[in-house]
């Protein structure tokens, strides 16, 4: 075991002590829709963060961009891209209370190194009826060319105005999928999306596959032996693709299955581990060769 992943094990332990304290109540469950989100969302400006609206969505919902921080790099996330995945979005709620309630210093250096922003819901429509496409029957994670769906612009828009550094593409994944070989499921999974057929390491990828190493450190003391990583094969027309082909460091975080964890109540605090290693990678504070982990075998 190297000094760092001591370092990331201890910091895990730390963040996962914390939790309860900003873990948000009043969503529990996965099927919340669009209405319950703007309760939440509502409350933001209060703690310092900026709230403001994208646009709509086909059937006429709001999407929203949340930001904090105001430092030069800026980091983009986004959420429920497919209505029926909504684990990240629960977690976004309880990283925004640590983001406005922590006194701790090192929040306070985060913040006015970068500027995080979040969509936490790009799919309010597919959320309604808790479904993987929008309204238009339109899977958006393979619209980044077409950009058929307003979801889809507003996404490339938002992303194009920004200039995002770093971007997190948050989803969930098959419950039944494991890791490897092995009988254990994949909780978490990473992916460094490729950006060209020939699945070449630029600095972009290097700096996201980077990243994905010091998290799967810091998630071996929660869930040894079940984080996985996606097959690398490029997508043409993928939004994480693209975005690592447009000059965003793009991350691929999918959230899988936890026995006895139908509503994903533990896998959601698992993010209050992968968010804080991130960011601390981003700023310079850790720093890691490009790690490996198994592969998951998505059949």
């Amino acid at each position: 075991m190297t000094l760092g992943t001591l370092q990331a094990q201890d910091f895990t332990n730390q963040l996962m002590e914390q939790y309860p304290n900003f873990k948000q109540s009043g969503i529990e469950h996965r099927r919340f829709k669009h209405s319950d989100l703007l309760v939440h969302l509502d409350r933001l400006p209060a703690m310092g963060f900026e709230v403001t609206q994208l646009g709509e969505s086909y059937q006429g919902r709001s999407i929203h961009l949340v930001s904090i921080g105001h430092g030069s790099q800026t980091v983009l996330l986004w959420s429920q891209m497919h209505g029926n995945e909504a684990t990240a979005t629960m977690a976004m709620l309880d990283i925004f209370n640590y983001l406005g309630q922590s006194e701790a210093e090192s929040v306070a250096q985060l913040l006015d190194r970068l500027t995080l922003y979040f969509i936490p819901m790009l799919n309010p429509d597919g959320a309604e009826l808790f479904q993987r496409r929008t309204s238009q029957d339109i899977d958006m994670n393979r619209d980044a060319l077409s950009l058929q769906c307003p979801e889809s612009r507003l996404l490339k828009e938002v992303r194009d105005r920004l200039q995002a550094d770093f971007g997190f593409n948050l989803h969930d994944q098959n419950i039944y999928y494991n890791v490897g070989s092995s009988a254990k499921s994949a909780t978490i999974s990473f992916l460094a999306p490729a950006y060209n057929i020939d699945k070449e390491v630029n600095p972009q990828r290097a700096n996201a596959m980077k990243i994905i190493a010091l998290m799967n450190e810091g998630l071996q003391t929660i869930i040894p032996g079940q984080v996985g990583r996606y097959d690398d094969t490029f997508e043409p027309r993928a939004f994480g693709d693209n975005m690592q082909k447009w000059g965003t460091s793009t991350i691929l975080i999918e959230s899988g299955g936890l026995v006895n964890d139908p509503e994903k109540q533990f896998i959601r605090p698992s993010f209050q581990v992968l968010w804080p290693l991130a960011i601390n990678s981003i700023t310079g504070k850790t720093s890691r060769a490009i790690g490996t982990f198994p592969l998951m075998i998505v059949t």
